[in-house]
């Protein structure tokens, strides 16, 4: 398994989210009632399949590789700018959360604060995972030598048997198909 080409086919799962995401919101707006249920799986997606397993890989495998063997250039392209995005996405998902919770305990007007923290992770990502696509996974390609990308390539393959018996990857993308068909 191509362990690069992997996280990339990853980002199609994601972006098919992104798009519940923002449907959601804009039933939101139209003045629909918030299906808190539906938003509980995603943000469960967006934590356990878009982070946890997603960025896993890329924290754990690739983007460490890329600055212990790059260095300079892979460091300030992984420290400042993919785990900076990372971890904002993290905070609109917790502010998302609690965005949530406040409109469920009565606050009508934190309503904006959903579509705002909701919206606002759904364009980060969407520049997020072209950056990732076009910039930092080619670089990695190029500058790695072929024996660390033949080491990402095992570690990703067991990272992703370690999920698979965990049932990860089925769950989530019965969890997006669901939502899918919901949010058309």
């Amino acid at each position: 398994m191509e362990g690069i080409k992997l996280m990339i086919d990853e980002h199609k799962f994601i972006k098919r989210m992104l798009e519940v995401i923002r449907k959601a919101c804009i039933g939101i707006m139209n003045g629909k009632n918030i299906d808190y249920t539906d938003f509980d799986k995603m943000i469960d997606f967006v934590r356990n399949y878009a982070d946890n397993h997603h960025h896993g890989k890329e924290e754990k495998i690739l983007f460490n590789k890329m600055i212990d063997e790059i260095g300079g250039a892979a460091e300030k392209l992984v420290r400042f700018g993919m785990l900076v995005e990372h971890d904002l996405g993290r905070l609109f998902m917790k502010n998302l959360e609690e965005a949530l919770l406040a409109v469920r305990n009565g606050d009508e007007d934190a309503k904006v604060d959903v579509i705002a923290n909701a919206v606002s992770y759904t364009h980060l990502l969407y520049r997020h995972i072209d950056k990732e696509d076009n910039v930092a996974y080619p670089f990695a390609k190029r500058e790695l030598s072929s024996e660390t990308l033949k080491k990402i390539d095992l570690e990703c393959d067991d990272f992703e048997k370690d999920m698979k018996r965990s049932g990860v990857q089925d769950k989530y993308i019965r969890t997006l198909e669901f939502l899918e068909r919901k949010y058309k």
